[in-house]
């Protein structure tokens, strides 16, 4: 903030009516609630304990007005919102860890494969307690971030505690240039394995890549293909638009609608299905969210895949980033529309339900459910809207005890697209 708004500010009157002038057309409330802020302001500004800065007190008055909001609704200060970019974009130098506070305490979701962190040993669920050698306990989870990145080349040293042992010990990892939740894939015998972790710039791409590899691999005899969305967060709506299209010859693949009903968008399909139309099992999980519950939808209202697994995450709004300044102050990420499948549906706090409710191998392995839950579970997250979908938990096809699975919900879905499993669902 300029020195001549900051005394506006201190002068307790300019400032208030400065905003005000903004938003005249919002009417007589509007103007009393700004004039109240600019009050609450100025007395904060003259009489804390320790002289605040100014753009301290901004920045934390638009942090309140957008999270108090919804819990996907935030103010990105800018570091925050560089970082956010760096994250669409693909790639940054670091060690490759997916992490998440579990109360105070760092706790890693899971490392991504093939990194310094996933060679280095380090698991699911292991507790970080200090990078080189400082303490983390009480750190936001963006500083910490900043901590674990760095220079490729570049060494850091980090404590672990992990459960069943009493004592902590270090783990010392060289920082690589990590893609970014990169789409993988793998043959599995006639079968085509795509893991889809996040949607960022490089998705669509990737996944094209995958489908071209797996063909030239496997050949005429390629049976279908597994898309793996499971414990996908979501991410970019461009991307889960051209992934939805990749498989699709036609039709909606999701529209949009904000508070103002003349404002809805509608996504279409183009013709060309880069899976020559073969078969297509899309694994879900209470971890698949957002923009891959917009691909499980559109391929699931189409009849173009099966849907598998358990009931997914319910996040049904959409964010949209507005920066300030060019991005030099920051920027806005608010909710601003609720999406719909195909078929007219809301997806907000029930999620896509399975065409073919699978359980995992019977315990639940992800760490992202455990400290996150579901959308329902957030604190002041938006209504659901018409009549909520509910899973048949009757019918979950469960894993036999009496054998040992790595991936029950990827094997039965190796099996349906051999037809050796039963297809039964809701």
């Amino acid at each position: 903030m300029n020195r001549a708004v900051a005394g506006a500010v201190a002068a307790g009157g300019a400032f208030c009516a400065t905003f005000a002038l903004l938003h005249l057309a919002e009417g007589a409330d509007s103007s009393a609630e700004l004039a109240r802020f600019g009050k609450a302001y100025a007395i904060v500004r003259a009489n804390y304990v320790e002289a605040p800065g100014d753009q301290q007190l901004v920045e934390g008055a638009l942090s309140g007005m957008l999270g108090d909001l919804d819990p996907h609704s935030s103010y990105f200060d800018p570091r925050t919102y560089a970082a956010m970019q760096v994250k669409t974009e693909g790639q940054y130098g670091g060690v490759g860890l997916v992490i998440g506070l579990d109360e105070t305490l760092v706790t890693v979701v899971s490392p991504i494969e093939d990194t310094p962190a996933s060679r280095g040993g380090i698991k699911a669920g292991d507790r970080i307690l200090s990078i080189d050698g400082k303490m983390i306990t009480g750190l936001k989870l963006d500083d910490v971030q900043d901590k674990l990145r760095g220079p490729t080349g570049t060494k850091v040293t980090l404590s672990i505690m992990r459960q069943g042992l009493r004592d902590p010990f270090e783990v010392k990892l060289t920082r690589e240039v990590i893609a970014v939740e990169a789409v993988t894939h793998k043959r599995q015998g006639d079968i085509g394995y795509i893991k889809i972790p996040a949607f960022n710039e490089r998705t669509d791409t990737g996944l094209r890549a995958a489908v071209a590899a797996l063909k030239k691999q496997v050949g005429p005899k390629l049976k279908g293909y597994i898309l793996d969305l499971r414990d996908d967060g979501g991410g970019l709506l461009d991307q889960a638009i051209a992934v939805s299209d990749d498989f699709l010859d036609g039709g909606e693949i999701v529209s949009i609608r904000g508070r103002n009903k003349d404002e809805t968008q509608r996504f279409d399909a183009q013709p060309g299905d880069i899976a020559d139309g073969k078969p297509i099992i899309v694994l879900v999980n209470g971890g698949t969210a957002s923009a891959s519950e917009i691909v499980a939808g559109a391929l699931q209202d189409h009849r173009r895949a099966r849907i598998e697994g358990s009931l997914t995450f319910g996040k049904g709004s959409v964010q949209t980033v507005i920066p300030l300044d060019n991005g030099r102050a920051g920027a806005l990420h608010m909710t601003t529309a609720r999406y719909y499948t195909p078929s007219g549906r809301s997806i907000q706090t029930t999620g896509i339900v399975p065409d073919i409710a699978v359980a995992d191998n019977g315990a639940d392995k992800s760490v992202f459910l455990s400290l996150i839950g579901r959308e329902a579970d957030l604190p002041r997250h938006l209504a659901a809207e018409g009549v909520p979908v509910k899973s048949d938990v009757a019918s979950v096809i469960r894993p036999d005890p009496k054998r040992i699975y790595a991936d029950f919900q990827l094997s039965y879905a190796t099996e349906l697209l051999h037809g050796t499993a039963p297809a039964s669902g809701r």
